[in-house]
């Protein structure tokens, strides 16, 4: 039975979080950039801190001992879409925009998406655009988590809150025996990443509030530049290589950059299973692309065809987005290169989006397991991942995912399609959106200003079921999940 009042309450821990974000970047904008935006971030902080307050006093009460999985999985639900209505207003304020555009900007940071309605960044107020990078970077690992980790409340019926929104089809791997240990690591972990890629760019060039702003965008596999041609505009082969390692650690299952750090083996890395088979990926199709590159003539040199090669697809594997030329110059082959490796994803229990390699990896072998049942009919064959053997529980429940992502893609192109937009951007569209990915194409290689009303909230909403991974969100909309 779920208890409205007790997830109301939760509810308004997020809120309270968004508050004081906006808050800041109030201050922010008044004593340090002095953008004359303050006004708008400090208005719906303040109201959102007072009704957020107010609610949490009058449901006070309702502290009870646990979570159930029905409440963790309507909460972590409901959560992204109250912070995404509540982020958007000074997006909507600040670049004059709709209320439906800015929910999109909003949910789009929040999810780690990049998709954006916006142009001309570069004469947009800093505090705004420090606003829209932080909002990735604090999606990154996911509000719920965040939440988890600073409100020691929550550790009662916190591993639900924390498994119905941590990315990947095995959650049950714990760094610490408290939840809330475990998310103070996972944090630890991902800010200790985000100051190493800050400084790097630093070194490498950036101004400080670039590097800043990207590295924040950049270990989120965000996406999101405070420039319109994202790291096109640094003309910098060392800034994207940069990136790319930084993308890479991003995509990489923060557990196990923590079983690195306490073993002090960088060894770790490539003994993982999901890791090593992760970088293959990477480095083949990089590599296939850059000659293919080199002999279409997209790039007068082979080094600058692996460049962008290993960029571009490092940035959509990784769900990041970020672009350095004009994609649409390319040959039309490259976009479908770069969709498909959208839907392969990074590691999970990442930043990253799409499908994620460990699933991929199952689904393979689950194939493979089939067919030697086939040949050999009597035979008892176990398949292993990691060392460990896969229950078929956790095979069915992979297989089950990749059909849906299959089904949820068709759906939402065809809707998109309806519209008005063609085949092509309706499908890139609907790819960045559900793997959290990003940039589209055809008429959408820009921005996603041409979508209408309508298109825009689709694509939102296929967003947050992107990031939650489809199931925590439609079984919202199944009976079952609302009986007693």
């Amino acid at each position: 039975m779920i208890r409205p009042l007790l997830v109301l309450r939760l509810l308004t821990m997020p809120c309270l979080w968004m508050g004081l974000v906006q808050l800041v970047f109030g201050e922010l904008s008044f004593m340090l950039f002095k953008d004359h935006v303050a006004n708008n971030f400090v208005m719906p902080a303040s109201i959102t801190l007072g009704v957020s307050l107010v609610l949490l006093v009058a449901f006070k009460k309702y502290q009870l001992p646990s979570v159930s999985s029905r409440e963790a999985m309507l909460f972590a639900s409901l959560t992204w879409l109250a912070v995404g209505v509540l982020g958007a207003i000074p997006i909507i304020t600040i670049a004059h925009v709709t209320f439906t555009d800015g929910v999109f900007e909003s949910i789009s940071a929040l999810t780690t998406t990049g998709a954006t309605v916006l142009s001309g960044l570069d004469d947009m107020p800093p505090s705004f655009l420090m606003y829209r990078q932080f909002l990735q970077w604090m999606g990154g690992l996911g509000v719920v988590i965040f939440v988890v980790a600073i409100l020691p409340m929550l550790n009662i019926g916190g591993m639900r809150l924390l498994k119905a929104e941590t990315p990947g089809p095995i959650k049950d791997e714990k760094l610490s025996p408290r939840v809330a240990s475990t998310t103070h690591y996972l944090w630890l972990v991902y800010l200790t990443i985000t100051v190493l890629c800050a400084l790097c760019y630093y070194l490498a060039g950036m101004s400080v509030f670039d590097a800043i702003g990207h590295s924040l965008s950049t270990v989120s596999t965000g996406g999101f530049s405070t420039h319109d041609a994202s790291m096109g505009y640094f003309h910098s082969t060392l800034l994207l290589w940069i990136c790319n390692v930084f993308m890479l650690l991003g995509a990489t299952n923060f557990a196990l950059h923590y079983r690195v750090y306490l073993a002090k083996n960088i060894r770790l890395y490539w003994r993982d299973e999901e890791m090593r088979a992760f970088l293959l990926i990477v480095f083949v199709i990089a590599c296939l692309l850059a000659f293919y590159l080199y002999q279409k003539g997209a790039d007068a040199t082979l080094g600058g065809a692996f460049t962008e090669s290993f960029f571009h697809v490092i940035s959509f594997i990784t769900s990041t987005g970020f672009a350095a030329t004009d994609l649409s110059a390319w040959p039309a082959l490259t976009a479908v290169v770069l969709i498909f490796v959208g839907y392969i994803g990074g590691c999970a229990g990442s930043t990253a989006g799409g499908n994620k390699v460990i699933r991929n990896i199952i689904s393979l072998k689950s194939v493979g397991l089939e067919l030697k049942r086939l040949v050999h009919p009597n035979g008892v064959f176990a398949m292993k991942f990691q060392g460990r053997t896969i229950s078929a529980d956790v095979r069915h429940s992979v297989m089950g995912f990749m059909c849906l992502a299959a089904l949820t893609t068709m759906l939402f192109t065809i809707l998109l399609m309806t519209t008005g937009v063609s085949f092509v951007a309706a499908l890139s569209a609907t790819a960045a959106c559900l793997n959290v990915l990003g940039p589209g194409f055809a008429e959408l290689g820009s921005s996603f200003a041409p979508l209408t009303d309508t298109g825009t909230w689709m694509m939102s909403f296929a967003m947050i079921l992107g990031r939650l991974e489809y199931f925590t969100v439609l079984v919202l909309f199944f009976p079952v999940l609302w009986r007693h």
